[in-house]
């Protein structure tokens, strides 16, 4: 009985149709006697929302499917890390992936726990080497004197107190200036705290 398989197919905008990408996954189903049951399309960029890799994604979960076809690896992540990702969580689910650009990528041939070996290898050291990298940015910002995290927020504290000697609720007054309760809270506090030091 023919294998349930499903195809993948993505362009980013202003790229070439979908329409290039089918016949070579239809010769690849034929080639490999499987049955196409789902076919998944967007033309969006990687970086963007890709609702149609997401139902894929659920659809594996479900066990939809046995088969994932792709035009090449590059349309199934945002950057090696994501497409060696996909991979790695579909084989999770029991899902092959075969490539027309990449033959070698055969998750169901006799090298597979080779191959899921050295991606999940490949995507930590990747991960691994973002996490460096973002620590060193860090470091360097703190040494020119940036300041890292959310900005402040300021807390107009004078019309504050006016609104509580009005007999407003702390989270009624938090919601009209803006600010979460807990901000309003400490901003409170500080200025009860210089003005008992300043009497």
């Amino acid at each position: 009985m023919n294998r349930k398989a499903a195809v993948y197919l993505r362009v980013s905008r202003g790229e070439q149709s979908l329409d290039n990408q089918l016949p070579d996954l239809k010769r690849l189903a034929r080639a490999r006697k499987l049955r196409v049951v789902e076919t998944f399309e967007e033309s969006v960029s990687a970086t963007g929302a890709r609702p149609e890799f997401k139902k894929m994604m659920e659809a594996a979960h479900r066990g939809a499917f046995e088969v994932l076809l792709v035009w090449s690896l590059d349309r199934l992540g945002r950057s090696m890390t994501g497409n060696l990702q996909a991979v790695l969580d579909l084989d999770r689910c029991g899902v092959e992936v075969l490539s027309v650009r990449e033959p070698w990528l055969d998750t169901g041939g006799p090298v597979r726990p080779l191959l899921i070996a050295i991606f999940g290898w490949v995507a930590e050291q990747e991960r691994a080497q973002i996490s460096e990298r973002t620590k060193a940015g860090l470091a360097r910002a703190r040494k020119k004197g940036v300041r890292l995290g959310r900005p402040k927020r300021r807390v107009d504290q004078r019309r504050a107190e006016r609104l509580r000697a009005k007999g407003m609720s702390f989270r009624a007054i938090a919601n009209q200036l803006g600010v979460p309760l807990s901000t309003l809270h400490r901003a409170l506090r500080s200025k009860k705290g210089s003005d008992s030091k300043g009497s």
